[in-house]
């Protein structure tokens, strides 16, 4: 090589950023990953990186987290097992781990919220100590895997207490997981301590907000699935009095209805019996203390769609995916005083046994779950006044 050529490379090359050069190893076959598409497309030439990217240090593993935000499941299941390969291969030859650098990720809200619960889980087998004493502020973390960490410590404190007889501070503890809590056993696991062994009353529909009166109105026709594009006069307009031809001749009117459920649940099935091939229509008031940002969340296995104010949120014409809170978590926004809701519920004609479910849960939130009531919030119902049709 041409002496002034080399000594003119070796000046650029001085002038790279810190690990550039080695970067050109890793960023290739981490590219490579994140086009892993739906079906698997791309599977073949992952493996072939996956296998590349395994082979670096320990450099890789920050970046590897930060590559799934905005990457798609698959490729995050590549992207999550090489940085658990890279992590582990490390561990065993005991050599040094970026651990602070794997700390402050997680401890970063803005990360992507998997990536960062996979760095806390390998930070805890760095420094388990540590790690612990992290925990209570992931309280009130966006990441649903790390606030059900918070939430699970303050359990245990919770029984731990009461096992002493501390039952005043185990209750206060309690309470502070409710509020935290998002997930349904760790919610029943609390409820029942606090309801079995501290006999306290929890009110679950008003803790976390699901809307518990509601007037109904079915059944509409969804002959061969048509009913989730036809816009039935519910649609058009509420008239608590009206009475619309529905199915053949007959004439469907709006039914009171309310839940006692602990989730909220809505069911049609209890008012109308079990259907087929229908819709149906729920529709209820909030009002609001202010005009603000607040979340719908809905959980609903049905073919569904859901409009605020009378303006179409959002809806999702698929049948018996499951149903769980919180499934769809749909921004919106309240005005001062009376806000309607209208949710428009179908059923198809599977007739499996788990495809009887015609109903939904439904909650009004701020961006981090926190429940927002009604001003004029009711009382919530009691078992056995649940499910009442007008007038009874």
């Amino acid at each position: 090589m041409n002496p002034v050529l080399f000594l003119a490379t070796i000046f650029v090359l001085a002038l790279l950023p810190p690990g550039k050069l080695r970067s050109e190893t890793w960023t290739g076959p981490l590219n490579q990953i994140a086009k892993v598409g739906l079906e698997g497309t791309g599977n073949v030439e992952a493996a072939k990186a996956w296998s590349k990217l395994t082979q670096q240090g320990p450099e890789v593993i920050v970046p590897i987290l930060e590559a799934m935000e905005g990457a798609g499941p698959l490729a995050r299941n590549w992207m999550r097992s090489a940085v658990e390969t890279v992590f582990d291969n490390q561990l065993n030859a005991l050599k040094d781990l970026p651990s602070e650098r794997i700390k402050s990720f997680f401890i970063d809200r803005t990360n992507e919220p998997n990536a960062r619960s996979l760095a806390f889980d390998l930070y805890r087998r760095i420094d388990a100590d540590d790690a612990n004493e992290v925990i209570p502020g992931f309280i009130d973390d966006p990441s649903p895997s790390l606030r059900r960490e918070a939430v699970a410590q303050l359990i245990n404190k919770g029984q731990t207490l009461l096992d002493e007889d501390q039952k005043n501070e185990s209750i206060k503890v309690l309470r502070s997981a409710l509020d935290a809590a998002r997930e349904v056993n760790q919610i029943n696991d609390i409820a029942e301590l606090l309801r079995e062994q501290l006999e306290q009353k929890v009110d679950l529909p008003r803790q976390f907000g699901f809307l518990m009166y509601w007037d109904l109105i079915a059944p509409f026709d969804n002959t061969e699935r048509g009913g989730f594009d036809t816009v039935y006069p519910p649609e058009a307009s509420f008239d608590v009095t009206g009475s619309y031809p529905a199915n053949g001749d007959k004439n469907v009117s709006w039914q009171e209805y309310s839940t006692s459920d602990d989730y909220g649940m809505v069911d049609f099935n209890q008012l109308f019996s079990p259907l087929k091939e229908v819709v149906g229509y729920a529709h209820t008031e909030f009002t609001s203390a202010k005009a603000r940002d607040a979340q719908l969340r809905l959980g609903c296995k049905n073919a569904w769609k859901i409009w605020l104010n009378g303006e179409l949120i959002f809806g999702r014409d698929e049948y018996h995916r499951g149903i769980r809170i919180d499934q769809y978590i749909l921004p919106v926004e309240l005005k001062e005083g009376k806000n309607t809701l209208l949710v428009k519920a179908c059923q198809n004609e599977q007739t499996q046994d788990w495809t009887v479910e015609w109903q939904f849960q439904l909650r009004i939130t701020d961006e981090a779950g926190t429940a927002i009531l009604s001003t004029d919030r009711k009382t919530t119902p009691e078992a056995n006044a649940s499910t009442r049709r007008r007038g009874e």
